[in-house]
């Protein structure tokens, strides 16, 4: 994974940590918050955390799989742009404002 903004680490899951406070070990996969047309972005700005399985694309909680899930995370990398990148437009990037 190149250079991220988010406050997450390989082998441990972002949203494991953020939603129930577990920081333990686990396989993870890289995740860009802003996908399809935005993902060359999400790369570039760094907005990209690591995931385990189940918050990344396989249970009730995923992100590929729950929209709500996803927002929250989409809200969470807005943020992490505009406190990184203060003299920037977030909205005129990325073309949508998530909070």
């Amino acid at each position: 994974m190149a250079k991220t903004i988010m406050n997450t680490r390989k082998n441990e899951c972002y949203l494991c940590r953020k939603l129930y406070g577990n920081d333990g070990w686990v396989e993870t996969e890289e995740h860009h918050v802003f996908g399809g047309p935005n993902r060359k972005l999400s790369e570039h700005y760094g907005l990209k955390v690591y995931l385990c399985d189940g918050h990344h694309q396989h249970s009730a909680e995923a992100v590929h799989v729950n929209a709500e899930m996803l927002r929250k995370l989409q809200q969470d990398g807005q943020r992490a742009f505009e406190e990184a990148h203060p003299d920037l437009d977030f909205m005129a990037i990325f073309g949508r404002n998530y909070l």
